[in-house]
Order: C-alpha cells, then sequence, then structure tokens
C-alpha cells in the first residue's frame, strides 16, 4: 500500500468515542491486510467491516489475534476491553441476520455483552411478546427488519430502553430494496426510535455505544 493509499486516523476514538474502523468494501486485500496491521500496532485492535468471504479467510490467517465472522462479513483482531453494558439486537427474520449480525458483533468488538433475538417479527408477534422482558433489560435495543418495517415500532411500544432502528433491503417489490421500511421506522409513532440508513447494522451499532459509554469514565 502506498502513502497516498490511506491516513490512518489514530485519535478518532479520543475525540469520538469510536475507534477508526475499516470499511472494507472497494479495498483491495492488501489495503485492507495494511491498514488493519498499522491500527492493531498502534492499539492492539482493528476492525473491519463489509469484508468479502475470500478476503476475510485469508486475512484471519495471516493478522495478529484475527477472527472472521462470514455472516456478518466483519474481522476483527485483537479486543477492546469489556465495558460492563448489556446492548440487545433483535430482527425481524432470518433473512435480516447478515445485518443483525453485523451490528452485534461491533458491539461485541466494542467491549459489550450482546443478547441477540433473531426471528421474532411481527408475522408472529407472539414471538415478539416471548423475549420482551429481556429485552426490556438490555441498556439499548437495535431493531433489524426488512418488508414493512413494523418490528421498531412494536419493540419501542413494550420497553424502555431506546430502539435503533435499522431497516433492511429484504422484501418483495413494493419494499423498494429497503425504502418502504426506512419510511416506515421514519414514521413510527412510537417515541424513542433512532433510525439509521438502510443495511447500516455498524452504524446502529455506533449508535448504541455512543449511548451506553457517553459518561463511563
Amino acid at each position: 500500500m502506498s502513502a497516498q493509499d490511506a491516513r490512518v486516523d489514530h485519535a478518532r476514538a479520543r475525540r469520538t468515542g469510536i475507534p477508526e474502523v475499516i470499511y472494507a468494501a472497494g479495498k483491495s486485500r492488501s489495503q485492507l491486510e495494511a491498514i488493519a496491521r498499522e491500527l492493531y500496532a498502534a492499539s492492539g485492535f482493528a476492525l473491519a467491516t463489509r469484508v468479502a468471504a475470500d478476503d476475510g479467510i485469508s486475512l484471519a490467517a495471516l493478522l495478529p489475534q484475527a477472527e472472521y465472522f462470514e455472516r456478518a462479513r466483519i474481522l476483527r483482531c485483537g479486543s477492546l476491553p469489556r465495558t460492563g453494558h448489556r446492548l440487545g439486537v433483535a430482527c425481524a427474520g432470518t433473512s435480516d441476520l447478515p445485518v443483525a449480525e453485523e451490528a452485534a458483533r461491533t458491539l461485541e468488538a466494542f467491549g459489550h455483552d450482546v443478547g441477540e433475538f433473531y426471528d421474532v417479527g411481527v408475522a408472529g408477534v407472539h414471538r415478539t411478546l416471548a423475549v420482551r422482558d429481556e429485552l426490556d433489560a438490555c441498556e439499548v435495543v437495535i431493531v433489524v427488519a426488512g418488508m414493512e418495517g413494523a418490528l421498531p415500532s412494536v419493540v419501542a411500544g413494550l420497553v424502555r430502553p431506546p430502539v435503533v432502528a435499522v431497516p433492511t433491503s429484504i422484501g418483495y417489490g413494493a419494499s423498494f430494496d429497503g425504502l418502504a421500511a426506512l419510511l416506515a421506522m421514519l414514521n413510527s409513532c412510537a417515541p424513542g426510535v433512532c433510525v439509521v440508513n438502510i443495511d447500516n447494522g455498524f452504524g446502529a451499532a455506533c449508535v448504541a455505544h455512543k449511548i451506553v459509554t457517553r459518561r463511563d469514565a
């Protein structure tokens, strides 16, 4: 990697509370390796999102303390200190799992304990109700849903923690690749819902992380 390819921001964690994280899409394997090695050398930690399977598997064998999570498309090197915070990630259906796991693995990498509640969508609302108490025990709940995007409103109407809603691009034609879910979540009648971009599990994890760590020493 040439000096012009990347200028790694080592001060980002001190400024913002979130370390610099590598967005892998569009980067070559050699660029990913070089950036990850620089981050790890500086702090003992590196995280990359949207890592293709071939790259992730190869880099996990090359980089120090590395692990690749294929469904989440996350590559992690090293670890951050545990925070003691517990956050929840819920998703409506099995098709939403890649986005939900991107959020969950990011939260774990940032040092949090994560409760995962999958396939609890409103098509069988008894499944949502069955995990209500567990969701309510979390400090923040990330809720991932496609189709009509109704699950965040339902969860926000049942529990005390703030809800970070993530629309996914899952659905039939009129879902418009997640736009219908995004608009539904933005128009939620339940208060306390924050909405991030379509398929942005990483962004949701960053919002949740900032909520729970803002006043940590």
